[in-house]
Formats: C-alpha cells, structure tokens, sequence
C-alpha cells in the first residue's frame, strides 16, 4: 500500500471530522475480490497487533483460568478473571464477554469453555485464545488487538479500527499498514479491490 497515499487519505478523512460531541474512531475497510467466503478454508479470522495502540480504545482481556494462571493474570492486567466453577455461570451473559473482551483461556480449561460457551462464541470467532507459557506479553498484546471475522458467507469486506482522531496521521498510517499487511497476507494482493479510511461519522475517503 503506497505510504503517501494512506497519509493523504487519512489527513484528507481528518479534515473533515467537523466538530462531534465525542471523540471519533479511524476505521480502515477493505474491500475484496474473486474470494469465496462461501468456503470455510477462505474466511478470515485474525487477530491482528497494532503496533501504536488504539489511542484509547483498548478492548478490555478476561482469562478463564485455574488459581495459579489466575493470580498471574491479575498482575499482569487482565481485566476479569473467571474461574472454572464460574465458567457455566456466564451462559446468561456471554454476549457481554463477546462484546467486550478479548478472551484468552488455560489449555486445560478450553474444553469447558467450549461445552458451556462455545455455540455462541465459536459462530462469533471468538473463542478464547490458549494462554501458554507466560500470559504477561499476550495479555498486553491483546488490549492493542483488533479482530477480522469474515460476516456471512459471501460479504467481502474487511473493516477494523486503527485508533481514533487524537492520534497523528503517522501513528495511524501505522496501525492501518498491519491490518492491511495480515488481510493481504491471507488473500494475496491480487484478492483486495480497494482501501478506504473513515472516521466514526465521515465518509470514507479512498486509499487505492
């Protein structure tokens, strides 16, 4: 993705924010093309790191774990820490994990997780992630993630969050390259039709 062009879309998409009562986010989308989503082995389930953050908008991390991983999940800065015994206790309100956290789990618990939340999650892509080895790094790395779901079977658009208004344009021409960079790693320049940044309530201005 030709760099200057990102910046210019990106200021031109700034300039006209005009004045809003709350503080917008960046968006970029990108559109698709010759992909089958239809098929399983082509739909899109990333988790991607942007690498100045989200200007405030980090997604909150909640861990199913056992007491030791716990312990060492709270220090790290996970959010919400859920016990095995409490894992059936969030049927009633899955949506909210779903909405609102990035979710990791220990290995040994991705079993129950799966039997107990699974069906609504899993039809999301948003199954816990396994927390192995030291959950520190993957914690930290999920508050600066963004996740692409394919939606549907045959919609081709990729849409994700590369930070909001009070980030510079170079901050942001950043984040919007690693999304664009894992999207074309999956399905090759030649399937991406075109690259647009927007803000909340802006148009969208075109990149290529």
């Amino acid at each position: 993705m030709d760099k200057n062009k990102l910046a210019e879309a990106l200021t031109k998409a700034m300039e006209d924010k005009g004045k809003k009562k709350f503080k917008q986010s960046v968006e970029v989308v990108i559109n698709m093309k010759g992909i089958d989503f239809s098929k399983s082995e082509n739909r899109l389930n990333l988790d991607i790191v942007l690498p100045r953050g989200k200007g405030g908008k980090e997604l909150k991390c909640a861990v199913f774990a056992e007491p030791a991983m716990a312990d060492q999940a709270k220090k790290a800065g996970a959010d919400l820490i859920i016990t095995p015994e409490q894992i059936p206790q969030w049927k009633d309100n899955v949506k909210q994990l779903a909405r609102g956290y990035f979710l990791l789990a220990q290995p040994s618990l991705m079993g129950e997780v799966a039997k107990s939340l699974g069906q609504y999650l899993g039809k999301r892509g948003k199954l816990p992630k396994p927390a192995i080895g030291n959950i520190g790094p993957m914690i930290e790395r999920s508050k600066k993630s963004v996740r692409i779901v394919s939606k549907g079977k045959y919609l081709p658009v990729a849409q994700a969050l590369i930070g909001t208004e009070e980030m510079s344009i170079d901050e942001l021409a950043e984040n919007a390259e690693a999304v664009y960079e894992a999207v074309k790693n999956r399905v090759k320049e030649s399937g991406i039709k075109n690259v647009y940044v927007k803000l909340t309530m802006g148009r969208p201005i075109v990149v290529r």
